[in-house]
């Protein structure tokens, strides 16, 4: 594969650049804010101009950047239509920083200090599911789903979200009316689940119902407590009836 890495920390960036250069991928790094949007954005216009699979596999993104932080250049490089996975990497571990994270377009997020191991299996996993073949569309009243092409929609209008964002309403889609648990559905979109909080699951309900929900008067995923999440049978509105 062919990996960018935008890490401001020259020792580690080095040391992701030998690490995974051993592991056989092709590795080019940026050291700032300030090269990663303009390498970033060469990539989106690469995107743009269809050509095939882009020149980058794996994005591996640090947050905190003494250029334009890492939030800025992922919001960017969605917004060009970029769908290179993105993997953050920040010593940031609260839930709102996560959060934060994932609303700007990245697909996972790895905490500092980390093992190397997990990082080359989180990188596997976002390049499996980047090439998973083809899944069945899928839809629950208003709410379309493509997997396979990254796309949401909502009626008529299309919501960004990211590979993670769309497996998780996935997952419950492809078992409609069952309660599905934390744990099923880590197992299910997380392809290195262990040693994960099945919490996280919860940050990227709370976000998916901010984008896929709220705007549109729904509610699509609901709690069932004690267990997890299910998939409402059809869109329902989140307002009482006059």
């Amino acid at each position: 594969m062919r990996i960018l890495v935008v890490e401001d920390e020259e020792g580690l960036a080095e040391s992701l650049r030998r690490g995974l250069s051993a592991d056989g991928h092709l590795v080019e790094v940026a050291h700032d804010g300030h090269t990663g949007p303009d390498l970033a954005l060469a990539l989106a216009l690469a995107l743009a101009l269809a050509l095939a699979g882009g020149p980058y596999d794996v994005v591996l993104l640090d947050l905190m950047l003494p250029g334009v932080n890492g939030y800025e250049i992922c919001t960017r490089m969605r917004a060009h239509g970029d769908t290179t996975p993105v993997l953050v990497l920040t010593a940031k571990d609260g839930e709102y920083d996560e959060a934060e994270g994932l609303d700007s377009g990245a697909d996972d997020y790895l905490t500092k200090p980390f093992s190397f191991v997990v990082l080359a299996a989180r990188i596997r996993a976002l390049a499996r599911r980047a090439g998973a073949p083809d899944r069945t569309t899928l839809q629950t009243g208003d709410l379309l789903l493509d997997p396979q092409g990254r796309r949401c929609r909502r009626g008529a209008h299309e919501i960004e979200l990211t590979a993670r964002e769309l497996g998780v309403p996935a997952c419950l889609m492809e078992q409609p009316g069952r309660a599905v648990a934390k744990q099923d559905i880590l197992d299910e979109v997380w392809d290195a689940p262990h040693g994960i909080d099945p919490n996280i699951v919860e940050v990227y309900v709370s976000s998916l119902r901010r984008k896929i929900d709220a705007p549109f008067g729904r509610r699509s995923i609901l709690t069932v407590h004690g267990t997890g999440y299910r998939m409402a049978s059809g869109s329902r509105s989140t307002t009482s009836p006059s």
